[in-house]
């Protein structure tokens, strides 16, 4: 949940001037939010991360030195509490589906109106996975399309035990982790992520997250402290 009175530090990486200048316009009008940073290339992204520690990352995917995809990658890999929202021309379901697996929390279109940017940033930053309306339907479908249609029966097949753990997976926890909160070994929940992975007829963690988002559910990340 979003905490209102918080200053939440933000990121922009993005490598069009006029563009980072509206978007940081745009942070500016919305309460309680300060731009720390501003990075025109992937590279200078992580490396701003590492060194400011931001809230939430604003990650553009088409960028010199290092493409949005590994930056987010990098980024999740040392920092896995911080938020990496996408904001991308990009609305093909390969570029979805590849933003989900690198760990990014939210996916959305640069032609998004204003309601809906401020939407996607609160709802990140309280702790909720976002995908823009205007290609929700069309990952769904691709997802349904790739196989996925024998998720919904694949579900009611689903142990109550399986269903907790694919809750946990979808939030980012670590098989270890997983296995410490539920007071079983290791080995046993790695069984259990076969198995749902299994029924569910999915084949990676970017399938398992497009099913999570597709169910309504909330992908959130473990909160510090």
């Amino acid at each position: 949940m979003l905490h209102m009175g918080k200053q939440h530090s933000i990121v922009i990486a993005e490598d069009h001037t006029l563009l980072r200048e509206g978007l940081k316009s745009l942070l500016h009008s919305l309460p309680d939010m300060t731009v720390v940073g501003e990075a025109s290339d992937g590279q200078a992204a992580v490396e701003m991360c590492d060194r400011l520690r931001p809230d939430m990352v604003l990650m553009d995917l088409s960028m010199p030195r290092l493409d949005g995809l590994k930056a987010t990658k990098l980024i999740k890999k040392r920092h896995p509490d911080m938020k990496v929202l996408v904001l991308t021309v990009h609305g093909a379901n390969e570029y979805v589906y590849s933003a989900l697996a690198a760990g990014a929390d939210g996916y959305m279109l640069k032609d998004a109106s204003n309601e809906e940017f401020s939407l996607a940033i609160q709802s990140v930053l309280g702790g909720k996975a976002y995908l823009s309306p205007a290609i929700a339907g069309d990952v769904v479908r691709g997802y349904l399309g790739c196989g996925g249609g024998q998720a919904d029966s694949g579900w009611t097949q689903l142990t109550t035990r399986e269903q907790e753990i694919f809750q946990l997976i979808s939030e980012g926890y670590k098989n270890r982790e997983i296995a410490d909160m539920l007071v079983v070994s290791v080995k046993t929940v790695e069984k259990h992520r076969s198995n749902l992975m299994q029924k569910l007829d999915l084949h990676s963690a970017a399938e398992l997250r497009a099913l999570a988002l597709e169910r309504g559910m909330v992908l959130r990340r473990k909160e510090v402290g």
